[in-house]
């Protein structure tokens, strides 16, 4: 009898859609499944979605799964598996215990990370910083997330909140959604560069249509991606001079726009090199939309792999 392969279930829980991936243990994509995310209806709604598309996905792809790896936006705790700070955007999700629903679901270990974090899993794992030993990641998308990637593991901090770039002030002096002032988001996420157009031409456009515009040379636009693009180069610019990390993986919606930030990143960079003297890399997300969830996959087989070991040892 042929043995099913073993496989396990990275799962992106985003504000707008959910994506669902197989992933073998070399993080290769057995099968994807990608469905609407119920944000409106609450955690409970959100995570049952979720197992609902696992499902599918073994049922049109067998493999035996031996545990699930969520990454979810908001503020996580990894340890215990629940969302400790959402935004508005979601119903009833901050304090919603994602890995102990996962687990009396399905069965098998469930893991928790922030977006974010499972973002820069996924390309430092298997994308453009694969074999990167210090990593900044970057999503600008909504909102402006950050991660880091230091000695080959991610570093969260104490409290969940390491690697968050886009909340360090020092960017003007505009409102943020997070309740601060002149943060990096009020910059470069896709809803600050459609206020920030706004706010120059008196028009409502979405960041993809100002980013559209920016590539028919109109100059608002333009200058709205240039402020997007130079904030981006100070961020890393920050992040080189207190950790000498000289890396960083740009992803995210905006991000899909590199050709219009690049020019400001480069000049900044050019015109303020970090103290090392190293010359900073910065690279666009090689994953897509997978990333998020290759990296919650990448997570669930590290800790079942670090398990298997423990018990290995304890055995011999």
């Amino acid at each position: 009898m042929t043995r099913s392969p073993e496989v396990v279930a990275g799962v992106d829980i985003g504000g707008t859609t959910t994506q669902v991936v197989l992933c073998a243990e070399d993080l290769g994509i057995g099968d994807r499944l990608e469905v609407p995310t119920p944000a409106d209806r609450g955690g409970t709604a959100m995570v049952g979605t979720a197992l609902e598309a696992v499902r599918q996905l073994l049922g049109r792809t067998p493999g035996r799964l031996l545990g699930v790896g969520v990454g979810a936006a908001g503020l996580v705790d990894v340890r215990a598996g629940r969302i400790l700070v959402a935004s508005d955007s979601f119903r009833n999700w901050a304090g919603f215990e994602v890995t102990a629903t996962v687990e009396r679901a399905l069965g098998v270990p469930a893991f928790l990370d922030n977006d974010v974090n499972a973002f820069l899993r996924g390309e430092a794992a298997a994308g453009a910083v694969a074999g990167e030993p210090y990593v900044l990641g970057m999503t600008l998308g909504t909102g402006v997330g950050g991660a880091l990637w230091l000695e080959d593991a991610l570093y969260d901090g104490p409290h969940g909140a390491a690697g968050e770039i886009g909340h360090v002030p020092g960017f003007g002096d505009l409102p943020c959604t997070c309740g601060g002032r002149g943060h990096l988001e009020t910059l470069a996420s896709g809803r600050s560069i459609a206020a920030r157009y706004r706010e120059r031409t008196g028009r409502d456009l979405t960041a993809h249509e100002v980013a559209d515009a920016a590539a028919r040379s109109e100059a608002d636009a333009v200058a709205v991606y240039e402020a997007a693009g130079a904030g981006v180069a100070r961020a890393l610019l920050i992040t080189a001079g207190l950790l000498d990390v000289t890396t960083c993986v740009i992803g995210g919606g905006v991000s899909r726009s590199w050709a219009l930030l690049e020019p400001a990143v480069r000049r900044t960079l050019t015109a303020e090199p970090p103290v090392s003297g190293r010359p900073l890399h910065v690279l666009p997300a090689a994953l897509g939309g997978d990333a998020v969830a290759v990296g919650a996959a990448a997570r669930a087989w590290a800790e079942l792999g670090a398990v298997g070991a423990a018990r290995e040892r304890a055995g011999a």
